[in-house]
């Protein structure tokens, strides 16, 4: 098995292996002595073609960038023009010296000694743009960047004494010395670039002019160790410099700097001849280093030809002969390789690009051409390797095809979904509707409870089939012209969820979402909610709070449940934020994945993190482009205060509980679903809280708005939408157009019953206002009057019916109901009586309330209800409204909650 893996080079090297094998014999023992001579020279070559030339410029180009930093970090500037420009020609320097290094060629002739240096070389180059903003920003002095740049030259110098290796010893030692004098060469310029900027700025520091010190006995005793060791063609050139006056008057000048300057003193007077002496002195040092360089390369090539002309007579034909093979080997297996190799980036190719494209393409439901996603595959060579790339042309074309294929057969599959759930979502609409016009007509307790939970499965199954539309890529039908109220948005997803009783919602700001987004982001927070409740301990809460933050609207919903790895957060959020495409292997987490869908369609954030709890918190940010606040343009009115001592309306939040009205009475009364029991208690609750002064927190109204009685206003809208209704209904009824519609004593009392177990209110409730001005004349009737306080459940139901039968009543409401007015209906006994003890009855600390049981509680607001529904009924007949009341449809299509 391991020979049929191995390459096709390997084996083409096994053919020939004998041959090479007989000749080697023949001449081995002589190639032995001669070869490895010629392959040292042949290594030194290459890396003085590539790395050696390019080390050479780059060290040059840094030379010059350190002495022109000096100079302008000495006048007190952090750039100019000459600066920046050598900074380009140091980068591009840079770059070519790092193009050398990743040579191939270059890289094959590199001893492991040489890898340590050319590395620790290429990291300082990297840290050239960190010494540059240093200099920009003003953070580095003179020295410092000085410094810097010598660690850079220190590094180049080390790579410059592992490139020196050739076969003979003269010549190696005449090479090393010709590197010392490069080295002392170095220290010269040092110098200059730290005497330049002292120049500049007049003085030079204790650190300064101790370095200095260093570089100019580092300097002279490089010259001391290796001009002798430099032969007379080599040494010549700088004997004529370093015998010259020019060199004397240079160390002159040292002379004085070292001994001469002290801390932060002066320069010497003469320290102004050094810029035109060390100019000199520097073009006369490089002339003399490239004759110096011409004479090593002599020597040198007189050593290379007589190691090649040992190697020539050595090896001889054999030789040639064995060269010739190999050459012929290696470029028949390179083209067979590089053949090979174009098919195996040909199939890469198509796996990692262009397949992933073409189902990219049909994913976001671009059409896709076969031919122009799936070329022939080009080859040339032998036969076989054009059948072989015929073959992937053929594979590829397939696997194209089969991607198209499958992108078909998906759209199909959605397409099925699409229409079975606008089929069901039509169906649901009118059972919804059907349910609507029941729950208006019952009369019997027990059945409009069983009726009101066929409403709220109605509803989940409403949500489920818009999941659906959602898995099939398209958006549910539901839309709003007008925002929307944050708190009836979240009512309504609550009212979507199975154990709605357990959702416990904070007071919500005032704020409100578009119209066209709300039915997304309801279901957005219901499969949210879902999941929560689904997740927790049936015993537990799950809190809902809402906020208004700087980036938009964030609604947090956190339960109690036992939580995920952060592992598994990290992937569900991944999901969440770039939805995959929907996989049908993939089912168990669809609630999560209509989340992600429904978040990048409005660009919404959904965020999953642990709770303190141990359970899991879900943040879902709303940008500012879906949301209104309060005093923007089109921003819902929330009621107006009713006094100086208005108190917060029965909302979520308010009067010391977590929980709307709505949900206590449903948690009081023990009705099973919300969807119906919403539409009831609503109804109810806005009667409740409408009389209540002040407004919910957050902007909630206190009441219901106008609309169909019992309905959210977004209810309202959708259903003026279907029914072709013209006649706008604000979000919020003014507080100026809402009338007292419960006595006094009625509301306190209704008001205190409304919250915690056998309705009582822990808050003290307003004493009865005593004043006879306010109680008009109590209207005839042939009942007896009864308490507020007291009304039994048979009481309003006969109530109900004798006001059906006196048909509609003057300054009546919109549906011929009677106008509540306070005190009223009092007792003449009580209210006498409130009239006596009114100047000397103290303030109650808290009124004493008869605790009902939950059954009298729902006796008495189902009779309440079945009134109320009578009474629109009757508003229904003709002549049965007063004149100029709007009558609302209750009998059209049902709103979308």
């Amino acid at each position: 098995m391991g020979s049929r893996n191995r390459s096709i080079r390997f084996k083409i090297f096994l053919l020939l292996l004998l041959p090479l094998l007989m000749l080697s014999a023949m001449w081995g023992f002589a190639l032995k002595l001669t070869v490895g001579d010629g392959l040292v020279l042949l290594r030194s070559k290459t890396l003085y073609d590539t790395i050696g030339v390019a080390s050479t410029d780059l060290g040059t180009q840094i030379q010059v960038e350190r002495a022109l930093t000096a100079g302008v970090l000495s006048s007190g500037q952090t750039t100019s023009a000459g600066l920046t420009a050598q900074q380009a020609k140091t980068t591009a320097a840079a770059d070519r010296f790092k193009r050398s290094a990743d040579d191939e060629a270059a890289r094959d002739a590199m001893s492991d000694e040489l890898l340590a240096p050319l590395e620790s070389l290429l990291s300082s180059l990297e840290r050239l743009p960190t010494i540059r903003e240093g200099v920009s920003l003003g953070r580095s002095d003179r020295l410092t960047a000085i410094t810097a740049y010598n660690a850079i030259m220190d590094d180049l110098f080390a790579l410059y004494e592992r490139l020196v290796s050739v076969p003979d010893l003269v010549t190696f030692q005449q090479a090393s010395a010709m590197q010392g004098m490069g080295n002392a060469h170095e220290m010269i310029t040092r110098e200059d670039a730290l005497v330049r900027g002292a120049l500049a700025s007049g003085t030079m520091t204790a650190d300064e002019q101790n370095a200095f010190s260093e570089w100019v006995a580092t300097r002279r005793f490089l010259y001391g160790k290796n001009r002798p060791v430099l032969s007379g063609e080599m040494r010549a050139p700088y004997e004529q410099v370093l015998t010259s006056p020019l060199f004397d008057r240079f160390t002159a000048l040292e002379n004085q700097i070292v001994n001469q300057v002290r801390s932060g003193g002066p320069l010497p007077a003469d320290a102004e001849k050094w810029s035109p002496t060390i100019d000199q002195l520097i073009l006369r040092l490089d002339s003399a280093r490239v004759k110096a360089s011409e004479a090593l390369s002599g020597s040198a090539t007189s050593v290379a030809t007589g190691i090649m002309l040992r190697i020539l007579v050595a090896g001889g034909l054999g030789l040639v002969v064995i060269i010739a093979t190999i050459v012929f080997s290696v470029r028949f297996g390179r083209r067979l390789a590089r053949d090979l190799a174009g098919l195996r980036d040909a199939a890469l190719e198509l796996a990692d690009v262009r397949l992933p494209q073409v189902v990219e393409k049909l994913r976001r439901g671009e059409d896709v051409d076969v031919e122009a996603e799936a070329p022939p595959i080009k080859a040339t060579g032998s036969n076989e390797v054009e059948d072989v790339a015929h073959a992937f042309s053929s594979v590829q074309r397939t696997a194209v095809e089969a991607a198209v294929g499958q992108a078909a057969l998906r759209r199909g599959v959605s397409q099925v979904f699409l229409n079975l759930a606008r089929r069901k979502q039509t169906l649901l609409h009118r059972q919804l509707t059907l349910l609507d016009t029941m729950q208006r007509r019952a009369e019997d307790p027990e059945g409009l409870e069983d009726l009101f939970r066929l409403d709220h499965l109605t509803t989940r199954m409403r949500r489920h089939a818009e999941s659906l539309i959602i898995l099939s890529g398209s958006a549910p039908g539901r839309s709003w012209r007008k925002p929307v109220p944050l708190i009836d948005v979240v009512r309504a997803a609550i009212s979507e969820v199975e154990d709605y009783t357990r959702v416990s919602m904070a007071p919500m700001p005032n704020a409100a979402i578009v119209g066209a987004t709300v039915a997304d982001v309801v279901h957005l927070i219901a499969e949210l909610l879902e999941n929560a409740t689904v997740f927790s301990p049936p015993q537990t809460k799950v809190a809902v709070r809402g906020e208004v933050v700087a980036n938009g609207l964030a609604v947090e919903i956190e339960d109690r449940g036992l939580g995920l790895t952060p592992e598994e957060y990290d992937e569900i959020n991944a999901r969440l934020a770039d939805p995959p495409e929907f996989d049908l292997a993939d089912s168990d987490r669809l609630g999560l994945f209509v989340v992600g869908q429904l978040a990048a369609r409005h660009e919404i954030g959904v965020v999953l993190r642990g709770s303190p709890y141990g359970g899991t918190t879900a943040i879902v940010l709303i940008p500012r482009t879906l949301m209104m606040e309060e005093g923007s343009p089109g921003a819902l009115a929330g009621p107006a205060s009713r006094g100086a001592h208005a108190k917060p309306a029965l909302a979520p939040g308010g009067n010391d509980t977590d929980i709307s009205l709505s949900d206590t009475l449903q948690a009081d009364l023990g009705l099973g679903g919300p969807a119906g029991e919403l539409r009831e208690v609503r109804t109810l609750a806005g009667e409740l809280a409408g009389d209540v002064p002040g407004s919910v927190p957050g902007g909630a109204p206190g009441g219901v708005p106008e609309g169909v009685p019992g309905e959210f206003p977004w209810e309202t809208e959708d259903r003026e939408e279907r029914t072709g209704a013209s006649e706008p209904s604000p979000f919020f009824t003014p507080a100026a157009q809402r009338t007292e519609a419960v006595p006094s004593a009625a509301r306190d009392d209704l008001s205190s019953r409304s919250l915690g177990s056998g309705f009582e209110n822990p808050r003290p409730a307003a004493a009865p206002s005593a004043s006879p001005s306010v109680a008009p004349p109590v209207p005839p009737s042939s009942e007896p009057a009864t308490a507020a306080a007291g009304v039994s459940a048979n009481g309003l139901a006969q109530r109900t019916s004798k006001q059906r039968a006196r048909g509609p009543v003057p300054n009546g409401t919109h549906a011929g109901l009677p106008r509540r007015v306070r005190q009223a209906n009092i007792a003449p006994q009580l209210r006498a009586q409130s009239q006596e003890t009114a100047p000397q009855t103290p303030p109650l600390s808290a009124p004493t309330v008869e605790e009902r049981s939950p059954e009298e509680a729902r006796a008495m607001f189902s009779a309440f209800q079945r009134g109320a529904l009578r009474g629109r009924e009757d508003s229904d007949q003709p002549g049965g409204a007063a004149p100029g009341d709007h009558v609302h449809n209750t009998h059209g299509e049902k709103g979308d909650e």
